[in-house]
């Protein structure tokens, strides 16, 4: 059956819309949105694992200056208060830090020298008990069987020898590097402390004018999410650190200072850190003390992940860094498979910032946070006015004549503070 030329016209005037159904045509403008977006991050973490020894200092540093600037700003002088200089004051807080740094090294040291060899002898004397208990279990297996499997071992290290000549090798090329990005920094410290809203300034200045606003505020609200994640999970690694620590000096295990820090510093790493490296304390008082003792520390381990994760992640973090266990989990679990160690410390602060940001520009922030956040200033992205007890006038005076001073930086948020502040603009 032919058409006839009016149906032939009618046909030829139709479209993907009346041709192609609509849950297709979303579909399909889903996955070709969702493959650029795709591409440019990966792309993006290909440039940024090219400049590895950059990025990461500079990600440090941002994590030094949130714990930090609570302390420079104490004693700063600014805003009509008394005190040192700036720039004085941020040398004096990282000077600080390093002092304190070197001190729980060199007790370290001290205690791992002292330890040490009774550790030593308690391992071997385990071994020969294991033996035994080998000998006469279930596995009856003899000194000689045991002798081969170890004959094994060595051999495969043997085998593999150039590749760990080549990993030794990589090492003292990481140990140069760890060198550079000590003082990269150090420097992106001291200057971030000495003048972070200036440099707030300069990016927000790099955006139109008519996106300054949301940057401004996408930028207080990350730089808010960064520095209750940093405080919080301080404090939450002081408490970890110091209990395992303090167990495994009650149940008399060796070292235990020393796996006190080491659960100190993987805290830092939520969830995760600190049970791995408390699995570590239970190994040394299984080694040590026996089964009994271990199963105490273990217990003892427990009880802090449950402390940690009942009571002070809820209360320190609070709404400040909203994400869920799972989320967590998943973030720090990418952040390994994409940038190994350094990967899995910086997931979780990533993905809090990311979530307020994302939040905030899609419009679901909550409109009293907005305009609290708007009165905060325009260059409070390192800390702002809250830190220092101004009302939301006194804040948005000080945002306009700080504006005014950086030149043509975002009119916009300073009207918006001076609007939420109650007060009349220039054209009143």
């Amino acid at each position: 059956m032919s058409l006839s030329p009016r149906e032939r016209a009618a046909v030829g005037r139709l479209d993907d819309a009346d041709v192609v159904p609509a849950g297709l045509r979303a579909a399909a403008g889903w996955s070709w949105r969702m493959l650029v977006v795709g591409v440019a991050i990966y792309y993006l973490l290909r440039i940024l694992g090219i400049f590895e020894v950059l990025v990461v200092p500079v990600l440090v540093a941002l994590l030094v200056v949130a714990f930090l600037k609570p302390f420079v700003d104490l004693v700063a002088a600014g805003r009509g208060r008394p005190g040192v200089p700036r720039g004085l004051a941020s040398i004096g807080a990282i000077i600080l830090s390093l002092l304190v740094i070197a001190g729980l090294i060199t007790l370290i040291g001290q205690q791992v020298s002292t330890g040490f060899p009774s550790l030593q002898k308690q391992a071997l004397s385990g071994w020969e008990e294991l033996q035994k208990s080998l000998a006469s279990g279930p596995l009856h297996l003899t000194n000689n069987q045991l002798s081969q499997y170890i004959d094994r071992i060595v051999a495969e290290i043997q085998a593999n020898s150039s590749q760990l000549v080549s990993g030794a090798l990589q090492v003292g090329s990481t140990a140069a590097d760890i060198g550079t990005g000590f003082f990269i920094v150090l420097f992106s410290a001291f200057f971030m402390l000495s003048g972070g809203d200036r440099i707030w300034a300069w990016v927000v200045r790099l955006f139109p004018r008519t996106a300054r606003a949301r940057v401004n505020g996408a930028g207080v609200r990350a730089w808010a999410t960064l520095t209750a994640y940093v405080r919080a999970t301080m404090i939450v690694a002081v408490v970890d650190g110091a209990g395992v620590g303090i167990a495994a000096a009650i149940l008399g295990v060796p070292l235990a200072l020393p796996l006190g820090v080491l659960v100190f510093l993987g805290a830092f790493v939520p969830i995760v850190g600190a049970f791995v490296t408390g699995i570590v304390a239970v190994l040394v008082a299984l080694v040590a003390k026996g089964p009994v003792v271990a199963l105490i520390m273990l217990a003892s381990v427990i009880a802090v992940q449950q402390l940690e994760a009942h009571v002070l992640q809820p209360f320190l973090m609070g709404r400040a860094v909203s994400v869920h266990p799972l989320a967590v989990i998943l973030s720090i679990a990418a952040g390994v498979l994409l940038a190994g160690i350094v990967g899995g410390l910086f997931a979780v602060p990533l993905a809090a910032v990311v979530n307020v940001v994302a939040s905030y520009l899609s419009g679901s922030d909550d409109e009293e946070d907005s305009r609290r956040d708007a009165a905060d200033g325009v260059l409070d992205g390192f800390g702002g006015s809250a830190a220092t007890g101004q009302t939301p006038a006194e804040a948005a005076r000080d945002a306009g004549t700080a504006a005014d001073e950086a030149g043509p930086l975002a009119d916009e948020p300073v009207e918006g503070a001076r609007r939420a502040a109650g007060e009349p603009g220039p054209e009143a």
